[in-house]
């Protein structure tokens, strides 16, 4: 489930607050580090059953149309084309998913979160999107799962409500939504008529990005003096008050990376301190910090610092 990117940016975070905040328990802050990645996976399951509250909140609606002291024949003969999507109902009826929500304690019970889909319902009724689906006439497999997708990118991931609830329940979750969004969205789209959906693990199985964050993290703190001392011999006629804080902390992961993460291509790593400096760190930090890296590169393989396993790695 997790991107490596995302990844980088949770390290970076906790890496800022334990330097700014001259923490010295290099434990605590992992374990804060690997809550703030549980409470990622969380967010995966709750987008995941928001499409049956959904459809739950439809099925309420038409059958409290039907009690109406003059039904039309609309009211006791609804279009079923959303509350009896199939790969909604899929979801809505899928053991595993709740299971695993009911262990993480993850679910929209209560009045207010009922009240919240209510609404949401009712604004997707009057939608376009609604609208063209219902009436357009089509059906089947794949008409259900076009709709699904539209309707989890337009009117869930993009729900102010739903991003008020996640803000107020949790403050790992600021820069998470985008990620846990498209993590559910291939959930979905990965759906076949007849198979049960795979819900997607937190840490693939074999997978190294536990030690690779764990590394990343604590070799950072670790080697702090050294890489600061390393950055400083890069950065001509650079003084150290000079470098932006958050540049010379994404110096120093790059640092951290290069050397001690053994598997990711020195390509990658100068790349992706790159494209994150854009939006942590000044408007022209990404171009001093490929500069700074660069060099680093040239100077850690002469000095045989940089030991990578695997062919191309270096390059």
């Amino acid at each position: 489930m997790l991107n490596r990117r995302h990844l980088r940016i949770k390290v970076l975070q906790v890496l800022y607050a334990f330097f700014q905040g001259h923490e010295n328990d290099a434990h605590k802050v992992e374990k804060e580090l690997l809550l703030s990645i549980e409470r990622m996976y969380d967010m995966y399951l709750y987008l995941l059953l928001a499409l049956p509250e959904l459809q739950r909140a439809a099925l309420n609606r038409q059958a409290e149309l039907k009690k109406k002291m003059r039904p039309t024949p609309e009211d006791l003969n609804p279009n079923m084309k959303f509350a009896g999507n199939q790969l909604i109902t899929e979801l809505a009826e899928h053991t595993q998913l709740y299971k695993l929500a009911e262990q993480r304690k993850v679910n929209w019970f209560g009045a207010e979160n009922q009240e919240m889909f209510k609404k949401m319902y009712m604004h997707l009724l009057d939608t376009e999107l609604y609208f063209e689906h219902m009436n357009n006439g089509v059906e089947g497999v794949e008409e259900d799962l076009h709709f699904a997708l539209q309707i989890f990118k337009q009117e869930v991931a993009n729900a102010s409500w739903l991003q008020h609830f996640f803000d107020e329940k949790s403050i790992y979750w600021t820069d998470d939504l985008d990620l846990c969004a498209s993590m559910a969205l291939k959930t979905l789209k990965n759906w076949k008529p007849g198979e049960s959906i795979e819900i997607l693990p937190l840490y693939k199985a074999d997978d190294d990005e536990k030690d690779f964050i764990l590394t990343l993290l604590h070799k950072t703190i670790q080697m702090d003096a050294q890489h600061e001392q390393d950055v400083l011999a890069l950065a001509d006629n650079w003084e150290l008050d000079r470098i932006a804080k958050m540049d010379m902390l994404l110096l120093k992961m790059g640092l951290t990376e290069l050397q001690y993460c053994a598997s990711i291509p020195t390509k990658v790593t100068l790349n992706e301190y790159i494209e994150i400096s854009k939006f942590y760190s000044t408007p022209k930090s990404n171009v001093f910090i490929n500069g700074i890296l660069d060099k680093a590169i040239v100077k850690l393989t002469e000095e045989k610092r940089i030991q990578k396993v695997g062919r191309g790695l270096l390059n």
